[in-house]
C-alpha cells in the first residue's frame, strides 16, 4: 500500500522521497518519479521544512521504533503520519509525547488495499485541525473523489457541521487517535460482513448433501448466485464483488485452505465494546470463527480467505 500511495501522489504532481529497509521498492519508485533515500536520516534531511513523513508499516514494535527514530530527527513544525493500523491508544500516547517537541502527529486509517492506486483510498484522519487542513492537498489526491457513487439524498440540507470531504472519501474524524479508532471499527464491521457472506455460501454449498431428502437437495451454482446478487440486490457490495470473482475462477475454492488470520483490529474492536459495555454479538462471533478456522476449516472459511486475498492481498499462512 505504501508504494501505491506514493504512485498516486506522484501522479497528482506531489514530490515524494521514499525509504524502505529493502532497497528494491525504493529503486522501483525512483524510476516512476520519486526520490529514493538510502536511510531514514537521509529521507528527513532531503525533505524541506515543514516536513511530513508518512509511515506505512505493520502495527506494533516496527511502527513504534520508526516513530521514535523520526522523532529524534525531526523538528518543531514537522509532521509524522502513521497510515498503518496502529492501536488508537498508542496514537494518543505518541501524540502526547511528541507535543512538547512541537512535532505534529496524525493517525490515518487507510482503506483501499491493493486496489487503492486505481480506486483511491478511504481516509479516516485523527489529529489537530490545523495540520489536517495544511496537508489537505495530499489527502485529496489520495481519496477516491466523488466518482460514480450516487450522492446521499438530502445530505446537503442536513447538519451544516457535516464534513463535505466525506463525499470525496476522506474525513477529519477527530483528535489524535480518532482516525485509527474509526478504522478499527470499520475493520471489525468488515469481519462481520465477511462472515455473513461466508456462512451463507457455505449453507448453499451444503444443500446438495446426501443427508437431506432427495427432493430438497439443490446443486447450486455459487458463482452464478454471487453474480446475480451483484445486480440490484440489497446485499451488493465490494466484498460480494470479490466473492463473485473468486468463485468464477474456482467454484470450489480449492486453492484456499480456509485458515483465516486476523490482523488485530477485530480484537481491539471487541476490547472497545467491552470498555464501553456495548453488545457486539456479531463482531465477537466473527472474530472467534477466525480463531477456530486455524484448527478446523470449512467452505465458509475458504470464502473468507478468498475475500481477504481479493481486497488486501492477504495470503494464507503456510501449512504447518
Amino acid at each position: 500500500m505504501g508504494g501505491n500511495i506514493v504512485r498516486r501522489l506522484t501522479k497528482a504532481g506531489h514530490s515524494c522521497v521514499v525509504y524502505d529497509a529493502n532497497p528494491a521498492p525504493g529503486a522501483a519508485l525512483a524510476k516512476e518519479g520519486a526520490a529514493a533515500a538510502a536511510s531514514v536520516q537521509s529521507l528527513v534531511e532531503t525533505l524541506k521544512a515543514p516536513r511530513t513523513v508518512w509511515v506505512m508499516l505493520p502495527s506494533g514494535k516496527v511502527t513504534e521504533d520508526m516513530v521514535n527514530q523520526l522523532a529524534g530527527l525531526m523538528k518543531s513544525g514537522d509532521t509524522i503520519i502513521d497510515g498503518g493500523n496502529s492501536n488508537f491508544k498508542d496514537d494518543v500516547r505518541r501524540g502526547r509525547e511528541l507535543k512538547p517537541k512541537g512535532i505534529h502527529y496524525l493517525d490515518i486509517g487507510t482503506s483501499g488495499g491493493v486496489w487503492g492506486l486505481q480506486r483511491g483510498y478511504c481516509l479516516m484522519i485523527g489529529g489537530d485541525e490545523a495540520t489536517v487542513k495544511r496537508l489537505d492537498p495530499i489527502f485529496s489526491a489520495l481519496a477516491p473523489g466523488l466518482g460514480g457513487i450516487e450522492r446521499t439524498e438530502g445530505r446537503e440540507k442536513l447538519d451544516p457541521k457535516l464534513d463535505p470531504r466525506a463525499e470525496r472519501g476522506y474525513i477529519h474524524a477527530g483528535p489524535t487517535g480518532a482516525g485509527h479508532f474509526v478504522k478499527m471499527i470499520h475493520n471489525g464491521i468488515e469481519y462481520g460482513m465477511m462472515q455473513a457472506f461466508a456462512e451463507g455460501f457455505d449453507i448453499m454449498k451444503n444443500r446438495a448433501s446426501g443427508k437431506l431428502p432427495a427432493d430438497e437437495r439443490f446443486d447450486l451454482n455459487l458463482a452464478d448466485i454471487a453474480e446475480v446478487w451483484r445486480r440490484g440486490s440489497v446485499v451488493t457490495s465490494w466484498l460480494l464483488d470479490l466473492t463473485a470473482s473468486a468463485l468464477a475462477k474456482d467454484g470450489k475454492l480449492e486453492g484456499f485452505s480456509g485458515s483465516v488470520e486476523d490482523s488485530g483490529e477485530g480484537r481491539w474492536t471487541i476490547e472497545a465494546a467491552i470498555e464501553e459495555a456495548v453488545p457486539a454479538d456479531v463482531l465477537a462471533a466473527s472474530l472467534f470463527v477466525r480463531f477456530r478456522s486455524r484448527q478446523d476449516h470449512t467452505f465458509a472459511e475458504k470464502v473468507l480467505s478468498a475475500m481477504r486475498l481479493g481486497f488486501g492481498g492477504h495470503v494464507e499462512p503456510p501449512k504447518k
